[in-house]
């Protein structure tokens, strides 16, 4: 787990390597590196959080012996001893046993078909001397972070986009759409960034660079949605995926230095702890959470995870490490931003950078993570909702036309009556668009009033939902309207989101975070599952849930579904109140000229009259304001 930086068709002294490096210093405390082919117009430089070979073997930039390829990588190959082995086979002699030389080897043997027979996580650049051009490369679901500017002449990139904006290599003009999608879903889909230069490599993509200019951009991996389902009976279902779990944590044990966990008490994080714990049943495995006082989940409908966490840890025999935290919290928000490159408006991130923080000081480099779960076998309350579809389905476009009117005029106050009203919102739309419509907090008309009507003059409400749509349209006729939304789940609310703030997280405090559960071999397995073993009723992850009853209690595995959030609607009406007054201030909305000021006043007067739940969309405000102050005005707070 590192950082990576480089360059192509920039001349040397218009670009300082070691000073862009610096910017994302907190990647790599224990060793860098730097490479320029001056001639040739390429640089790579390198951060090391060493994980795998901790001498100097594995140093990077690292060169073949030849001289002729050179590798700069962030990440982990599970897969490495299979590969090493079969390199050494070929008559390789390794200078160490870094995953970094088997890359670069495997790439020497196969060039770009390396890339199917890698199993980990992993955003790499590797200047092939002989063809005089880069090869980049980022994972197949995208854990790692892969952020580029191309113009046609010029091509730099680097493992966070902060090394772009504050070393000069971008034009800060922001993308509308961007920006838009940013309310709409608090995330950005896809390549795009709020930056219009800055784009990020899509999972599962790869590209050609010569001379500074891209020769081609490919998608080499999809998920397997195309595929036929298994025929498997429950019982033979559920001991493949018990199989294919305790697999994918095995390998993602691989390391060098102490590995640990993130414990919830949910049922992903605490199968994956499981399954370490029968892996390494001779090591005291150190989990972490995060207990918040001072405010209850209740109004965000979630119950609380510490009483689950401790029962799991005492039946599972492992040290459970805690961090209390409150209000106080919310005071690093802008610290968050910053690490975060990108204004995700989910306060979620401070739990994973507070968690991440004292596993460090612990001596933990490694944590396990059960990211992943919900996105690959369902879990999240959408995929029960769209399973009720079939109930209202079959009325008339007038009849659903009325039920969408209807739910706006329910009540916010409550979790469940919010939830149908977001259930019931779209009703009237066609399925793709109700699709899209599951993963927003806030409308397409809503969303785009809330633009100041010159910046948004490109967009129309119809802008918010086409990225999802596009995606949608590279699945074969056929997939299910469920496989359908879990794709979208992994393309983009997993990439975009989930694994974007898990990774700058972990990364701000030094910790490397691994996803067992986006194993390529159990993703592959969990996207050729029958419906009815996903979800089945109101249950989600219903095969995933049979396969760990053989390791969890029953009311581990059956509790009710939580989440990893903070009481941020009561916080936004008490501790950041103050802070929403000045960033959200009509002042300082018109001064910005990104936002239309009467419609966000208006938002803030109802949501504080509860009136509409806008806490999101107002959070979402708070965050890219707070991201302009830092990378448009040049306020850094670190």
């Amino acid at each position: 787990m590192c950082g990576i930086v480089g360059y192509s068709g920039f001349d040397r002294a218009s670009l300082n390597l070691r000073a862009l490096t610096n910017v994302q210093g907190h990647r790599g405390p224990d060793d860098r590196g730097e490479i320029v082919f001056e001639a040739d117009r390429v640089g790579l430089a390198h951060l090391r959080l060493a994980i795998q070979d901790l001498t100097e073997a594995g140093h990077q930039p690292m060169m073949t012996q030849s001289g002729s390829t050179v590798i700069v990588y962030n990440g982990e190959i599970y897969n490495t001893p299979e590969l090493a082995a079969e390199l050494r086979q070929d008559g390789i002699q390794f200078r160490g046993h870094s995953d970094t030389e088997v890359l670069l080897y495997l790439y020497e043997k196969y060039g770009e078909d390396m890339l199917s027979r890698l199993n980990g996580i992993f955003a790499f650049a590797i200047w092939d001397k002989r063809k005089s051009h880069l090869f980049v490369a980022r994972d197949h679901l995208g854990v790692k972070p892969f952020y580029y500017v191309a113009d046609g002449a010029r091509f730099a990139f680097a493992s966070e986009m902060k090394v772009l904006l504050r070393g000069g290599i971008a034009d800060r003009a922001l993308d509308p759409q961007a920006v838009l999608s940013h309310l709409g879903y608090l995330w950005s889909p896809g390549g795009s960034t709020l930056v219009a230069s800055v784009k990020k490599l899509e999972p599962g993509h790869a590209m050609i660079v010569k001379e500074g200019r891209v020769l081609r951009n490919w998608r080499y991996y999809d998920l397997p949605f195309d595929q036929p389902l298994l025929d498997l009976s429950e019982n033979d279902a559920a001991d493949l995926v018990a199989e294919k779990v305790d697999a994918a944590v095995r390998r993602q044990l691989l390391s060098d230095v102490p590995v640990g966990a993130f414990l919830s008490g949910g049922l992903d994080s605490s199968a994956v702890v499981a399954c370490a714990r029968r892996a390494l049943p001779n090591t005291r495995i150190q989990c972490f959470t995060i207990s918040v006082r001072d405010g209850s989940v209740a109004d965000e409908g979630f119950a609380s995870d510490l009483p689950y966490a401790r029962s799991v840890a005492e039946h599972l025999d492992v040290d459970l490490h805690t961090v209390e935290v409150g209000p106080e919290m919310v005071d690093r928000l802008a610290e968050m931003i910053y690490y975060l490159d990108e204004p995700t408006a989910d306060p979620a991130a401070l739990n994973a950078l507070f968690i991440s923080e004292l596993a460090r000081q612990h001596g933990i480099t490694v944590l396990l993570s059960g990211s992943g779960g919900d996105d690959i076998f369902t879990g999240y309350r959408r995929h029960y909702a769209l399973q009720q579809e079939r109930y209202w389905s079959w009325l008339p476009q007038s009849a659903r036309r009325m039920l969408a009117t209807a739910s706006g005029a329910l009540p916010v106050s409550s979790p469940a009556l919010r939830r149908v009203g977001k259930a019931l919102q779209y009703v009237d739309k066609s399925p793709a668009e109700r699709l899209a419509g599951y993963f927003m907090w806030l409308g397409p008309a809503a969303a785009l009033n809330l633009l100041d009507r010159d910046f948004a003059a490109s967009l129309s409400p119809v802008s918010l939902t086409q990225p999802l749509l596009t995606s949608l349209k590279q699945l074969p006729p056929g997939v299910s309207g469920l496989n359908q939304m879990l794709y979208l789940e992994c393309k983009h609310f997993l990439a975009d989101h989930n694994l974007n703030y898990t990774d700058k997280m972990g990364m701000a405090a030094g910790i490397e975070v691994r996803v067992p559960l986006l194993d390529l071999e159990l993703v592959d397995l969990a996207a050729r599952l029958p419906l009815n073993f996903k979800q089945r009723g109101r249950e989600g992850k219903w095969i995933f849930k049979r396969a760990m009853e053989r390791l969890l209690p029953r009311d581990v595995i059956y509790r009710p579904k939580t989440g990893f959030g903070v009481p941020l609607r009561a916080w936004l009406q008490t501790r950041l109140r103050p802070l929403v007054d000045d960033v959200l201030s009509p002042e300082s909305i018109r001064r910005r000229g990104i936002f239309n000021a009467s419609a966000v006043e208006a938002l803030r007067h109802a949501d504080r009259e509860r009136r509409v739940d806008g806490t999101y969309p107002i959070f979402a405000l708070v965050c890219m304001e707070l991201w302009c102050r830092q990378y448009l005005d040049g306020r850094y707070p670190v």
